[in-house]
């Protein structure tokens, strides 16, 4: 069990997704993501294994929910500064969290 303090720290928030690269260096397929967050955060880049549920043109222009406040990580090469989320399904695949209608980006979740 975590505390709600713990939670708090979690800073995750709404972003769009401008653009959207194939990352062939990943040890598994992924695509490299460019997210919007608004004005306050701006844009950061993600690394996502979400290449059996979307392709390229289905995710730009897609909202989606990141963890914002990890310190960036390098993977293959590429810098990964947030966590988009996502659920697993049977397969183990990524389906995104996405919010429910469009929302303004930067949107805190709690």
């Amino acid at each position: 069990m975590i505390s709600w303090d713990d939670f708090e720290k979690i800073d995750m928030r709404t972003g769009t997704i401008i653009e959207v690269k194939d990352f062939p260096e990943a040890r598994k397929p992924a695509y490299q993501l460019l997210i919007d967050f608004g004005p306050e955060l701006g844009q950061k880049r993600s690394s996502a294994q979400i290449t059996v549920h979307y392709n390229r043109e289905d995710l730009t222009g897609r909202q989606v929910i990141a963890v914002v406040n990890f310190p960036p990580k390098r993977i293959a090469g590429f810098v990964s500064e947030c966590l988009v989320l996502g659920i697993y399904d049977e397969n183990k695949d990524v389906i995104l969290l996405t919010p429910g209608k469009p929302v303004s980006n930067g949107l805190k979740i709690g």
